[in-house]
């Protein structure tokens, strides 16, 4: 089969890979319906995170099991099956607890963007739909992989509560996820921030009922100045920067929650500013599997439509197209069709 393989930076080649095999009892085989490029592809695609040698890419993912190890009993071949970026056993205490991403035995799962995956520990990591989805609603539901779960981790590690003032930095998919996500946990009053109008656009569609363009301090400013200078009730850091999460803990009032899933690079926060803060901070990878149920529940219904965050769509063997729109701000999220 041929999929994508990053070989540094700038360098995404479409090109012949081996075909996943079932290596353990474990194991399932996926024909991939719809993969997509993902905000934290462009990390190693910029060259800001490195890998050793050719890495084949891609960790968002659905499509229909073709085959089974022998111990799998929950998923069989001919289901439409959703996973999330990292496999899990899901019986653990930390995936008990609603941490699957720090499983005892989690396993990246990556090589997304090609026609199969392997992927392990199916029982705990695959989600069956309640069957094959029409076409229109294949992008809500690959989304569900990974930036409607981020998104969603995102707003409840900030404690979004009902009549909340929430903030979202970062206008990425996954920090316009979030600002749908802080509307259905019941955000009375979100800011989004964002510099860019087809952003601001969807993020007002998601829920937003304001927009900040400035950034940094007086981005931190802004907040104050809009919340009586108080500041936000929660805050959802979607960048990885360490401007972003700043910004995000300045903006937060004393007692204030911030939830981050951006992933962090050159992040370093000081002690004493936030001992004297009085913030929550929670985040991490998002732990997807705790939520695919619910949200596979409210995508099927048509309760949300997550999929809006897809502004180009691509054959696969176009994917270094698609890692090129996003590195230039083109296209909020690639969709990529085997």
């Amino acid at each position: 089969m041929r999929g994508a393989v990053l070989y540094g930076p700038g360098d995404v080649r479409f090109e012949d890979r081996a075909e996943p095999k079932i290596l353990a009892p474990t194991d399932a085989i996926v024909r991939i319906a719809a993969t997509s490029v993902c905000g934290s592809d462009l990390w190693p695609y910029r060259g800001v995170q490195t890998y050793p040698e050719p890495t084949p890419m891609g960790h968002e993912y659905c499509g229909l099991v073709e085959e089974v190890g022998g111990a799998v009993k929950s998923v069989k071949p001919g289901q439409f099956v959703i996973g999330s970026f990292f496999a899990s056993d899901n019986t653990c205490p930390h995936c008990l607890a609603g941490y699957q991403t720090s499983c005892q035995q989690k396993e990246f799962v990556g090589g997304a963007q090609a026609p199969r995956l392997r992927v392990p520990l199916a029982d705990g990591t695959l989600v069956a739909t309640p069957g094959v989805p029409p076409d229109d609603l294949l992008p809500s539901v690959v989304a569900i992989s990974d930036v409607m779960g981020t998104g969603w981790f995102a707003a409840d590690a900030a404690n979004v509560k009902p009549g909340a003032i929430a903030v979202v930095v970062g206008d990425g998919a996954v920090g316009l996820l979030g600002v749908l996500s802080a509307k259905l946990l019941g955000a009375e009053r979100i800011i989004a921030m964002s510099r860019h109008e087809t952003r601001q656009k969807l993020a007002r569609e998601f829920g937003a009922t304001d927009i900040v363009v400035e950034r940094g301090d007086e981005g931190v400013a802004r907040i104050k100045d809009m919340t009586n200078g108080i500041g936000a009730d929660s805050v959802l850091e979607c960048v990885g920067t360490e401007m972003s999460m700043m910004q995000a803990i300045r903006s937060i009032r004393p007692g204030g929650s911030v939830g981050y899933v951006g992933v962090p690079h050159g992040v370093e926060l000081k002690g004493e500013e936030l001992f004297f803060a009085h913030v929550r901070l929670h985040g991490g990878p998002a732990p997807v599997r705790r939520f695919l149920p619910r949200l596979i529940e409210q995508v099927w219904d048509r309760k949300i439509n997550p999929g809006l965050v897809f502004d180009l769509t691509l054959p696969l063997d176009r994917v270094a197209e698609g890692y090129r729109a996003m590195d230039e701000r083109r296209a909020i999220k690639t969709l990529l069709r085997p």
